[in-house]
């Protein structure tokens, strides 16, 4: 099972690093399947990696160019402030429902994705972005997923180009992964072996994906990927709640 869970976690590190996020968006419904408890096993683990994954996107598209150290920042201290506000309040609420949150937002997140978007639409609205980091940190932290997956389409869809958006959404996520975690750590129930060896595949899958993205991937397809990756996150979960 564990080389499962590895190779599994790797691919999903490889796309998720093309996008600039931590892994835990995808993380989660996978070691889903393979770890039972939700908010003490699979919550933890998911951030963790999504803070390490997403600092090694950092490092891939720093290497390009493509960070704005400065907009990152300040979406940093946002995040990392409000996530753990979010990771609180997940451990008082009943498990069922922070899975119909994460199919909500994920099929938002999708809609909008795919949606095409008007010409005016597209000039840069940093301030906004900032804005709606702390309620998008809450959220983020309250599903055990780390803010990127909602924070990269949010930097998109307020007209940052996408490599940019990848590469500031890569370092803002980093802190909030971590502090999102300091809630669980009481609780968390982690195999040190099993989860050592999920972090090194996360890091180096999370760093070539980042690099394939610097390089290769021309801006215009990170929107459609990340749309793709969504839909399949969701109906991944959708297929275990039901099946």
């Amino acid at each position: 099972m564990n080389w499962v869970v590895l190779g599994g976690l790797f691919v999903l590190a490889v796309v998720s690093g093309m996008l600039g996020l931590g892994v835990a968006f995808a993380a989660v419904p996978f070691l889903s399947f393979f770890l039972p408890d939700l908010v003490h096993q699979v919550q933890p683990l998911a951030l963790l990696l999504n803070g390490v994954t997403a600092l090694f996107a950092v490092f891939g598209f720093a290497q390009s160019g493509y960070v704005d150290w400065r907009k990152a920042l300040l979406l940093a201290l946002v995040t990392t402030a409000f996530a753990p506000l979010g990771a609180w309040l997940v451990q008082r609420v009943q498990v069922g429902w922070v899975w119909w949150v994460y199919l909500a937002a994920v099929a938002y997140l999708a809609y909008n994705l795919f949606r095409p978007v008007k010409a005016e639409a597209t000039r840069e609205n940093f301030p906004l972005a900032l804005i709606l980091a702390a309620p998008i940190s809450v959220l983020a932290g309250f599903l055990g997923v780390g803010p990127g997956f909602l924070l990269m389409p949010t930097l998109i869809l307020t007209g940052h180009d996408p490599k940019q958006a990848a590469g500031i959404n890569a370092f803002a996520v980093t802190p909030p992964s971590f502090s999102a975690l300091l809630p669980h750590l009481a609780t968390a129930r982690l195999e040190p072996g099993l989860t050592l060896a999920l972090l090194v595949a996360g890091a180096l899958g999370s760093y070539l994906g980042s690099r394939l993205t610097s390089l290769y991937i021309p801006p215009a397809r990170l929107k459609q990927i990340f749309g793709v990756m969504i839909l399949l996150a969701t109906l991944y979960k959708v297929f275990q709640l039901y099946a």
